[in-house]
């Protein structure tokens, strides 16, 4: 009976670290300076519902996506969302293969702004 709860406390532990772990990585801040380039990679009517303020739109699903984004240095300092993270992290990719250096996954848009402080705009 002493093994069984040395285990179960043993296995609560680990449970607790990994989900502080989880916590404190999902709830990181992403600093933004004048230089860095914001970029939501949705559709522009997605883009206009609501985008962080100061970012560009630069759609994933254009089928131009990799010319219109090599317009911009690769050593630049960039922070890229989308709707969900699902695109981000495929654009982040992208970037990563055409050589850009500092690409940061902000995840989807409300993540997006917690983690950067950017509040939501309609322009």
């Amino acid at each position: 009976m002493r093994r069984i709860r040395l285990l179960f406390a043993a296995l609560a532990a680990v449970l607790l670290a990994t989900s502080l772990v989880a916590c404190s990585s999902a709830g990181s801040s992403i600093e933004v300076t004048s230089d860095t380039v914001i970029i939501d990679v949705r559709t522009p009517s997605e883009y206009a519902a609501g985008h962080l303020a100061g970012a560009v739109n630069v759609n994933l699903q254009s089928g131009t996506f990799t010319d219109d984004i090599a317009a911009y240095p690769v050593d630049g300092t960039y922070v890229v969302y989308c709707k969900s993270g699902n695109r981000s992290s495929q654009a982040v990719a992208a970037m990563d293969q055409l050589g850009f250096t500092d690409v940061t996954d902000a995840g989807g848009v409300s993540a997006a702004s917690s983690a950067t402080g950017l509040p939501i705009v309609t322009d």
